[in-house]
């Protein structure tokens, strides 16, 4: 079967919307908890993780192609670096690769662009494609049965390759129901199936 080439939203305001529920939804395939803050007016676009121990996370994305690799502006308000302390961490994704680079603060601190070779194994940057791990170790989140077991059972069972996410989007689409009906479950909304069938 031919790979569908993505389609690129050409309006740069609503592609930032899309990419966004990208985040959403790929973040919680990896079992993390995603909170968005309300307004625009944070320096970051997400907190991950659960009470007590929340990391920021600004959320770029490109589609800029330039020396076999893909340019990634990182700039605030202003159209200026951001700021130390603005957030702990940028996930860059490359909509044409479906590539998350997740990437610590200190690695673009003051740079206004970033440049990512996803098809190379010795680019720069290339230790941070699908690092969620980063995330999940910044905010604690443990995969033992008193934090997210479920959560991280569910991330385990999405992708069989290390890479931690389904293939395709039916892939993606039935591993996030998993996690949410497990997130329902766990908050009593719904009750869970027992298995003596009552």
């Amino acid at each position: 079967m031919k790979k569908r080439k993505p389609k690129i939203i050409k309006d740069p305001k609503v592609r930032g919307e899309w990419v966004e529920s990208v985040f959403m939804a790929r973040a919680g395939e990896h079992g993390l908890a995603v909170s968005k803050p309300w307004g625009e007016s944070s320096s970051y676009d997400f907190v991950v993780g659960r009470p007590g121990r929340f990391v920021s996370v600004q959320v770029k994305s490109t589609v800029c192609q330039s020396g076999g690799g893909y340019e990634c502006c990182i700039r605030g308000k202003g159209n200026k670096a951001y700021a130390r302390g603005s957030f702990d961490f940028l996930a860059a994704y490359v909509v044409l690769e479906d590539a998350w680079y997740i990437l610590p603060a200190s690695k673009v601190r003051g740079k206004e662009t970033v440049a990512l070779f996803s098809k190379s194994k010795f680019a720069k940057y290339e230790e941070y494609r699908e690092a969620w791990h980063l995330l999940r170790e910044a905010a604690e989140v443990r995969g033992d049965s008193q934090s997210c077991g479920e959560d991280s059972g569910a991330a385990e069972s999405v992708g069989e390759q290390g890479s931690g996410h389904a293939e395709g989007a039916l892939g993606r689409l039935e591993a996030a129901g998993n996690f949410f009906k497990q997130q329902l479950e766990r908050s009593g909304v719904v009750r869970p199936k027992r298995s003596d069938g009552m």
